[in-house]
Order: structure tokens, then C-alpha cells, then sequence
């Protein structure tokens, strides 16, 4: 038996995947801020040989860790290890790399600023990326960061604030239509 799938059930199928899926990267985006903030024990504060989480430990942000000392002093690799390595721990790039995190992950969430939130977001994960950059352990070409910057870069151009977010009232702010940039 043939299913007939009209073309608006079709494109009401697409807008709530790339709804679902901008929803979930901000999540992840926003998680990661938090983990990192507060020390959840899933990227920052476990103990890497027992597994067990030490909340409010040394290397969450708020007690003074870097979020980025971790990642940059150990998973950096190839011809810019250097280059990430110097930028391990400096406050100038935690800020940055937090205030992303948070912006990316609240943007996408809430489908407001998405095309900005998109674009920052395809820019960290080129950088995060490049910063490890050697063949992945799992696929000789591509690793996670480079999909999550496919699925931003799709997240970007399909106006998937507007299904499951307030894109569309986003859109229409007298300030957000005189910067339209800002979508």
C-alpha cells in the first residue's frame, strides 16, 4: 500500500525536524555551559578513574577552573597544537568560550537570534575541531564536531526558529526588522 504525502504534510514534517534538532543541539550547547559553570560531573568534575563525581570541585568555572584548560592542554593535536595550547586557561578565552556556550545554547532553545546562534556555533566547532585536529579515533575524516557543524549550518538556512520557538514574534521587533542580521 502507497502512502501519498502531500506537500505540506511534507514540509510540516521537515520545519519539526529541524525543530527537533535545533532544539537538541541548544540543549547540548547549553548543557556543556552548564556542566562546566557548576561541575554536573559529566565533562568536568569526575574522577577519571573511578567515575565518581566530586561536586563543586576545582575545575568548575565558579570556583575558579577554566573551562577550556582541560580540552585545549589535552585533546589538542596536529599542526596548530601550539597555537591552542598558548590559549589554554587564559580568562579572555574562557569568557568567550562560556558567553558562547550560554548564547548558542539559550538562542537555540527559545528560536530567537537562531541564524547568529548558528553561525557561532558552526565557528566553534571549527575551531574545537581544528584544535584536534588529527584523524578521529572513530572515522578517518569526520568526528562529531564537524556533523554538529553540518547540522548548524542546515539549522542556519531552514528558519528553524519559527516551528516549537519564538522565532517568528523574534522577527517581528521593530529593532530585530531594522537588524536583520539579528534573526
Amino acid at each position: 500500500m502507497k502512502v501519498k504525502v502531500n506537500r505540506f504534510t511534507n514540509e510540516l514534517y521537515t520545519r519539526y525536524a529541524w525543530a527537533f534538532l535545533r532544539i537538541g543541539l541548544g540543549w547540548i550547547f547549553l548543557w556543556a555551559f552548564l556542566d562546566k559553570l557548576f561541575g554536573l560531573g559529566f565533562g568536568t568534575c569526575r574522577d577519571k578513574t573511578s567515575g565518581a563525581i566530586n561536586y563543586i570541585c576545582s575545575s568548575e568555572w565558579i570556583e575558579g577552573g577554566s573551562p577550556t584548560y582541560g580540552f585545549l592542554t589535552n585533546a589538542a593535536k596536529g599542526p596548530f597544537v601550539e597555537y591552542f595550547q598558548a590559549m589554554a586557561g587564559s580568562a579572555i578565552v574562557d569568557w568567550l568560550f562560556m558567553l558562547g556556550l550560554l548564547g548558542i545554547g539559550l538562542s537555540l532553545l527559545l528560536g530567537i537570534a537562531v541564524r547568529i546562534a548558528a553561525t557561532t556555533g558552526m565557528l566553534m566547532m571549527l575551531l574545537m575541531y581544528l584544535a584536534a585536529f588529527m584523524p578521529p579515533a572513530n572515522n578517518p575524516i569526520l568526528d562529531d564536531h564537524l556533523i554538529y557543524f553540518i547540522a548548524l549550518f542546515g539549522i542556519r538556512f531552514a528558519d528553524a526558529g519559527i516551528t516549537l520557538g519564538f522565532g517568528r514574534q523574534w522577527a517581528r521587533m521593530p529593532f530585530i526588522c531594522r537588524n536583520p542580521i539579528l534573526h
